[in-house]
């Protein structure tokens, strides 16, 4: 007996398959999630997104997408300063984007939060001219950081820039990201591997821009295009 599944079972295994999916919350564990953001902005961490803003050059009617985007501080620090800008986030994690929805709402800013994963991105091909991630690569396992590189090239426009900001590989970090984040997460974050798994996705131009050090650990800029 041949079984059917029909559209509405098929969508339904989709979704719980998808529920089924875990992942490091934005502060490594929910109960610290209150105070992720003011603990982030006190040890520098807005300072260090203003730089990726920066890099990113941004313009007027842009499309711009943050994957990762956790309780939103990037995505809102952009609207304010360009409001002309569309900009989205995604993120796996329910509680931060209720928490990104909440600031979004209380600022009075225009921000879509979607609720996914970076390896299986919901978006057209070429549909945003920039894609930035802020703390989030080394969060993932070492097989999703190349499916999260290729669909990240998949959805930039070909004049498209892809900007991301991460804890480097150096042997030593600073007490905050020992904190929230387990040593093995951050051993496959080099300098050499990052612009490796960017090549190997089709991104080209791919380059380490600068490193710093910031109280929570040493940080790296990297910028990628489509081409």
């Amino acid at each position: 007996m041949t079984c059917v599944t029909n559209d509405r079972s098929q969508k339904r295994e989709e979704v719980m398959t998808e529920q089924a999916r875990t992942f490091l919350p934005a502060a490594g564990k929910d109960c610290l999630l209150p105070f992720y953001d003011p603990v982030v902005k006190l040890l520098g961490g807005d300072a260090a997104r203003q730089t990726l803003v920066e890099q990113a050059d941004l313009r007027a009617d842009q499309r711009l997408l943050e994957v990762g985007c956790g309780t939103g501080t990037l995505m809102l620090m952009i609207k304010r300063d360009q409001k002309n800008v569309e900009v989205v986030g995604i993120d796996p994690d329910p509680k931060a984007l209720q928490r990104a929805r909440d600031k979004a709402a209380q600022a009075g800013l225009s921000v879509q939060f979607d609720q996914g994963f970076g390896d299986q991105l919901p978006y057209p091909d070429q549909s945003f001219d920039r894609v930035l991630s802020s703390f989030m690569f080394h969060h993932l396992l070492k097989e999703e950081k190349a499916k999260f590189l290729t669909q990240v090239r998949r959805v930039l426009k070909s004049s498209g820039s892809f900007h991301l900001l991460d804890f480097e590989e150096t042997g030593k970090h600073g007490w905050f990201a020992h904190l929230v984040h387990a040593h093995h997460r951050l051993e496959d974050n080099t300098r050499e591997r990052v612009i490796t798994l960017m090549r190997e996705a089709g991104l080209q131009d791919a380059e380490w821009l600068s490193g710093r050090r910031r109280p929570f650990g040493r940080v790296a800029y990297y910028r990628a295009v489509r081409g």
